[in-house]
């Protein structure tokens, strides 16, 4: 294996055909700063052109975290001092975004660990991530005065039904197998096995992304029973979720009198009110866009963020003086003038714009099938067959002949039955 250490915060490994990012700040748990977000940027367009490159992996030297998020302190007391850097920060960022994203190369990406905000765009992007027992995701950012960004808009209106716009706005952490289930990941192994399954990826010798796919799925965990802990709230979910303004949000969690109704009520109680309101009307929007787009209006976001009060606000309280007692303003939704977030967020002329490095994009991810089939794909199945009068093991056995085998279907597919067996798929 050779190892190159032109910076001691990020170090390149080969390893036969295969090409290593390891992540080395694990003080900060990873966070991302812009030599970092460079380094990575500028050796990832190497390996992409090389032909002894077969595939590329990013993993973390910490099993604490895969990587925690920006340095968005850095990015803070920057603006407070005039430094440039801050929106270079986020345009050097989204760009190295798009790049893994559009990469020919296959990537692989070992979110073992704190995988949140910027790390999930350092991971979510890629055809293949896999998490662990000890993955824990979150994209927190509506807690610190921001929107959940690199891709965020893209990838989180994908997800099954309004699970996405929940964890956009809640900021809700997701552990272990719950992120196989959520569509984060799309394998589970333990991470005892990760560096065995690294080994055997680079020994491949292949890009060929089912044959990397099939590797990988001999080495994910034994069924262990596990639940999705959103599963049972998921209706309550999209029923609460489903619309396009906050207002209509609170009402309808607040006309729902399950203990899970108020506790997120009481969260996002406890969010920048300006922050759920573009948070969630990006969201709306990234819906219809392709990923570059998605890229592009979080770029121009940004921008407003960085003048308002609220992002300095919450980053100060939450991680330097950690008193976590944000003042926003306005303190809540019902106070946010819906104009001032068209005007100054949406409609706001920016002197920065983003500039890709390549013109690719789309509007669904081209490597979805490697993810647990979407909750759509599976109830148009059921359909079908309702009612679910046969052996709910023989209706999965049907959906998975002539399918490959996949560690995952067929707790999600039990799951949908048993949630519809009392009533019909609707979709």
């Amino acid at each position: 294996m050779n190892v190159s250490t032109q910076d001691s915060e990020v170090l390149y490994e080969k390893l036969d055909g295969g090409r290593i990012f390891l992540l080395n700040r694990p003080k900060v748990l990873n966070s991302l700063n812009l030599p970092i977000i460079r380094h990575i940027y500028s050796q990832l367009q190497v390996w992409d052109r090389s032909e002894e490159c077969k595939i590329i992996i990013i993993k973390s030297s910490s099993p604490k975290a895969y990587c925690a998020g920006g340095d968005v302190v850095a990015v803070v007391n920057g603006v407070k001092t005039g430094d440039s850097n801050s929106i270079t920060f986020f345009e050097e960022e989204y760009r190295l975004n798009h790049a893994l994203a559009t990469l020919k190369t296959p990537l692989v990406a070992f979110i073992n660990g704190i995988t949140m905000g910027g790390g999930v765009g350092l991971s979510v992007h890629s055809p293949f991530r896999v998490a662990t027992e000890s993955t824990m995701f979150a994209m927190p950012e509506t807690r610190i005065g921001f929107l959940p960004d690199v891709g965020g808009s893209f990838f989180l209106p994908r997800l099954d039904g309004e699970t996405g716009t929940y964890l956009a706005l809640t900021g809700e952490r997701l552990k272990g197998e719950d992120t196989l289930y959520a569509g984060i990941a799309t394998h589970f192994v333990p991470a005892a096995r990760l560096e065995a399954l690294e080994k055997r990826l680079c020994q491949l010798n292949s890009s060929d992304l089912e044959e990397i796919n099939k590797t990988i799925e001999g080495f994910v965990a034994e069924s262990t029973g596990h639940k999705y802990s959103l599963a049972k709230y998921r209706d309550t979910i999209d029923r609460c979720f489903k619309y396009n303004t906050m207002e209509e949000i609170f009402e309808a969690l607040e006309n729902d009198d399950s203990e899970f109704a108020k506790k997120t009520l009481k969260t996002l109680g406890e969010m920048s009110p300006t922050s759920l309101k573009v948070t969630l009307q990006a969201l709306r929007s990234g819906r219809n866009m392709d990923i570059a787009a998605c890229l592009r209006m979080e770029y121009r976001l940004v921008q407003s963020f960085l003048k308002e009060h609220d992002f300095a606000e919450g980053v100060t309280k939450a991680l330097i003086t950690k008193t976590r007692d944000p003042k926003w303003s306005p303190s809540t939704i019902y106070e946010v003038d819906d104009r001032h977030i068209q005007e100054n967020y949406f409609l706001a002329n920016h002197p920065h714009s983003l500039v890709l490095s390549n013109p690719a994009s789309f509007l669904e991810y081209p490597y979805r099938h490697l993810a647990l089939p979407s909750e759509t794909e599976l109830k148009e199945f059921l359909i079908a067959r309702q009612p679910f009068t046969a052996d709910p093991k023989a209706i999965v056995e049907e959906y998975l002949s002539g399918r490959p085998d996949k560690r995952g279907i067929l707790e999600k597919m039990l799951g949908l039955i048993e949630t519809n067996k009392k009533s019909s798929v609707q979709e």
